[in-house]
């Protein structure tokens, strides 16, 4: 089963939209594995942006993402990253389509609500960074034999 890795940003969660997006992808017929609630740290936030390393908006990225908590989740499911994308919509909430996440609840480009790992490469990547393999709980839910063939 494919994993993917989802951060609702400080923005999403001071405006109190956490249970939305969660309910979001509980509804698409997602497993959550792993569920964090953090402040990341100046560190975890340079590693998890390293690849923007030398743009020069890395330093308003680490700086928001540290500006406040942060909901990390762990999600599982068939094909869960390029779903989660598509429910996530464009960077650019102004050009998100509706009915996405970044498109219905988003305002601008600095505060898009949510990070959603882009490839399998990343996710990994991206769980190993935010989780312990012992936080993550390998469970199916009773309703699984309905979602998958």
């Amino acid at each position: 089963m494919e994993r993917t890795f989802l951060a609702i940003k400080p923005d999403g969660v001071q405006r109190g939209l956490v249970g939305e997006i969660i309910r979001r992808f509980e509804t698409k017929g997602f497993t959550l594995v792993g569920l964090k609630f953090l402040k990341p740290s100046q560190e975890l936030a340079e590693q998890h942006y390293a690849v923007h390393r030398q743009r020069p908006f890395f330093a308003g990225l680490v700086e928001f993402i540290t500006s406040g908590p942060v909901v990390a989740m762990v999600w599982e499911g068939d094909g869960v990253i390029a779903a989660a994308r598509k429910m996530i919509g464009a960077t650019n909430p102004l050009t998100a389509e509706p009915g996405t996440i970044r498109g219905d609840l988003g305002i601008n480009i600095g505060r898009n609500i949510i990070h959603g790992s882009d490839a399998p490469e990343t996710a990994k990547s991206e769980i190993g960074l935010w989780f312990k393999e012992e936080e993550l709980v390998n469970w199916q839910p009773h309703l699984t034999p309905w979602l998958h063939e």
